[in-house]
């Protein structure tokens, strides 16, 4: 593995904004899916725990997100070695 400086970095504003974006979107689709799966009748005991749950597995996502775009741009770039 070479020391010089690469043109594309690993990370950038723009992934991370897309990442982002893709976060709050996921979010909003498992806040959407985990409210019927709340055992309560009660509305703000629902939101709750549906938000909560939501937030941990967005965390995850982003995570997720965030190493498959890493992975992306350091495969590109030893492809582009080649």
């Amino acid at each position: 593995m070479s020391d010089q400086t690469e043109d594309k970095p690993l990370v950038s504003k723009t992934g991370i904004v897309v990442d982002l974006v893709l976060s709050i979107a996921f979010f909003a689709f498992m806040f959407w899916v985990l409210m019927p799966h709340v055992p309560s009748y009660d509305p703000n005991a629902v939101y709750i725990v549906a938000g909560m749950t939501s937030f941990c597995m967005t965390g995850v996502f982003w995570i997720a997100a965030n190493m498959f775009r890493v992975t992306l741009v350091d495969y590109q770039r030893r492809q582009a070695e080649k």
